[in-house]
């Protein structure tokens, strides 16, 4: 590698200008990726409700469905307005009173619960179709377009108007994002390093790794928004670590060759590429593991952030080096002595009070599982949104104008007898929180002739093998009571067509509650066992790999716990993915100093005194990378209206520094009582152990 080396050395100048020039083909592609703002959009396609969608979108050419609350308006007007909406590109149909007969025609002819679903004293309703899913651009388009017809008399209330909304604020959001990361992140580096410069090199080769990732990300065809704003501040957390590395090792070798900065260089990429490629790929494990969810939105993020650790390490043992070769007189002349003072005295102080740290890990261990295994989290997507949002103000209004949250639909058998129909539509609209069931043998009252429907009604609600009934619903998304209404009125379905399919927001998220439960278990059970491995080889250590995910966990236990103690919800992809970056993220942290422990003991030190030059010759490295990680995110959190960002973020945050103090306290604690078992289950350290005792016979 060292050959390699001095080749990057070299070509330097030539490197530095590749680099810049693939970033315009990274840059198109970063524009040309589709982002999908559909969370609901990645559940597995063999489930009912996403078949449904797919049969509501072939057959009925209809995808998305909302509400729009219409205020003081006449019959005319309001007439009126159904017409200019209908003209939108993208709505596909539109379902009013004069859907049903001419406005002339009295309220009154109509059954009165049919009457009631459209009109209070205040308020008229309009259903909407439109002819694309909830997240397609097309419909997104069509919801900025009702808008602007529309007055702020009118609310357009539905899953796709959150959705847009969410586009909207995390396109203006995103490069914020970036921003805070790298002026908080540069902060930390030029306090605790020794170069007031040295981070903006750092931030140069980072950000163009990161364009390099979002570039490639067109090939995938599209990704998450979730995806889109966490990518390049947690790349930027997570391969901080390197460039750092590169640094020091750069700095020790030029001590070896003083004078001869190139070679000095070069051995410094030779040493920096072997210790990156095994520190990442621990990292790169803890994001593979998210690719194991059948709920494919941890794929997308799991991808995308493997992809950008590998873009990392490449862009710090190439364009990095030569940054720092070529702009080497400007980072001479900004150096200045590291803010974090030797920690010898309290590498000493831990390893003699080691008893007392284990203790603590003892003490703290019940409350941080306890807190770890009972907080709650949220699946409702917009409940966490900022209130000024359309979107949620219309959500808002139809619950308080027309006591309505949920919007289900049911597909069912076009040839099911009008018998079989009727009765249950009539025991649907009997379950507890259902406003109404609306389907063509419910308009048919008795004053009303079979006839008397419009062909285009017909047609709205019945097309090729099936007919489309909705139900509104009382309760709000992801709560206990939709839930349990949504397993009745499936029950109910099935009782009259065994075909058919309960289908909308809540039965959807229904199905995300127990299939991220599912995923919950797979990954963490993926990631430890990856990670497990790997440091098993690593090490050649059985005891070794135990001790260190146990620490992590430990760890990561504590941050997940803490929301239970302060009675915080969390999002619920924060449980599945954060422990998962946290392990595979900080997992170096503890690597980092095992291996020296492994070095120091292995040469015949004593147990206490090579804990000690162990922990004091990592733990500035553990802080700066800690505080790198936690700056890169802290200030997204804070900032960010997106809760589901702002959450993990913070939690992102909050983990790297935990993970630092376990590491720093608790892991050295863990090293002297284990250390007996380490070296007989660990082959390097067995062996130098063995051959030392023969010595000393001999």
């Amino acid at each position: 590698m060292v050959k390699a080396g001095k080749k990057i050395v070299k070509y330097r100048i030539v490197i530095l200008i590749l680099g810049i020039l693939l970033l315009i083909p990274s840059a198109l592609g970063y524009f040309k990726t589709r982002v999908n703002y559909d969370i609901l959009y990645y559940l597995p396609g063999n489930i009912d409700t996403m078949i449904g969608q797919d049969i509501l979108m072939d057959d009925f050419g209809k995808g998305a469905f909302a509400m729009e609350v219409v205020e003081g308006m006449t019959t005319k007007e309001s007439a009126d307005l159904k017409v200019r909406i209908e003209e939108v590109e993208g709505v596909a149909d539109v379902i009013w009173y004069d859907s049903l007969m001419d406005t002339s025609v009295p309220m009154s002819v109509l059954p009165n619960k049919f009457r009631e679903i459209f009109n209070t004293d205040n308020a008229t309703l309009m259903a909407i179709f439109f002819e694309d899913s909830t997240s397609a651009d097309s419909t997104m388009d069509a919801i900025h377009e009702i808008r602007s017809v529309t007055n702020k008399q009118c609310y357009l209330s539905s899953m796709s108007a959150v959705v847009t909304d969410i586009k909207d604020l995390s396109e203006k959001e995103t490069p914020i994002y970036v921003l805070i990361a790298v002026i908080l992140t540069c902060i930390v580096l030029s306090v605790f390093m020794d170069c007031w410069v040295l981070p903006i090199f750092f931030m140069l080769s980072i950000g163009m790794a990161i364009v390099y990732n979002m570039g490639t990300n067109y090939f995938l065809g599209e990704i998450s928004y979730i995806t889109k704003a966490l990518s390049a501040v947690l790349q930027l957390g997570v391969t901080m670590d390197y460039s750092i590395f590169l640094w020091h090792s750069y700095q020790e070798n030029q001590q070896h060759y003083d004078g001869d900065k190139e070679r000095a260089m070069a051995h410094a990429i030779a040493n920096t590429f072997s210790s990156v490629v095994g520190s990442s790929v621990t990292t790169v494990a803890g994001f593979i593991a998210l690719c194991f969810m059948s709920f494919t939105l941890g794929r997308d993020l799991g991808i995308v952030m493997a992809k950008g650790v590998i873009c990392g390490v490449i862009s710090c043992v190439t364009i990095l080096p030569s940054l720092l070769l070529v702009f080497d007189k400007v980072i001479q002349k900004t150096t200045h002595k590291s803010m974090i003072p030797k920690m010898d005295k309290t590498a000493a102080l831990i390893t003699r009070h080691y008893k007392a740290f284990v203790l603590a890990f003892l003490i703290l261990l019940a409350p941080a599982l306890l807190g770890y295994r009972r907080a709650e989290v949220y699946y409702n997507l917009d409940a966490t949104l900022p209130k000024y949002l359309q979107s949620i103000q219309a959500n808002e209004k139809l619950a308080d104008e027309f006591d309505m949250n949920a919007t289900h639909m049911v597909l069912a058998d076009a040839k099911l007898p009008s018998k079989d129909a009727k009765a249950m539509l009539n025991e649907m609209s009997d379950v507890a929180g259902v406003k109404f069931a609306l389907g063509l043998d419910s308009i048919l009252g008795s004053a009303v002739p079979r006839d008397f429907i419009p062909a285009e009604v017909t047609e709205k609600l019945k097309q090729g093998d099936w007919q489309l009934i909705l139900v509104q619903s009382e309760y709000k998304v992801a709560t206990d009571e939709v839930n349990e209404q949504c397993e009745i009125l499936n029950s109910i379905i099935k009782k009259y067509d065994s075909s058919g399919m309960l289908i909308g927001e809540a039965p959807c998220t229904k199905d995300l509650i127990t299939i991220t439960d599912k995923d919950f278990k797979v990954v963490s059970a993926v990631s430890i066992v990856a990670i497990f491995l790997i440091i098993t080889v690593v090490f050649q250590s059985v005891s070794l790999p135990v001790i260190l995910v146990a620490v992590i966990e430990f760890a990561i236990f504590i941050n997940l716990g803490i929301p239970y103690y302060t009675g915080t919800k969390m999002p619920f992809i924060a449980s599945i993915v954060i422990g998962t970056i946290q392990l595979g993220a900080t997992v170096d942290y503890a690597i980092l100093m095992t291996t020296r422990y492994k070095k120091e003991r292995g040469n015949g030190r004593e147990r206490q005194e090579a804990i000690r030059i162990a922990l004091s010759s990592s733990i500035n490295s553990v802080i700066v990378s800690a505080l790198g990680f936690f700056a890169a995110t802290f200030g997204v959190g804070l900032y960010s209206d997106i809760d589901m960002i702002s959450a993990l973020c913070t939690l992102m945050a909050r983990g790297a520094i935990v993970s630092m103090f376990v590491v720093i306290f608790v892991l050295p604690s863990m090293l002297m009582v284990f250390d007996k078992v380490i070296c007989v289950t660990t082959r390097e350290m067995h062996q130098k152990k063995e051959k030392l005792k023969t010595a000393a016979t001999s």
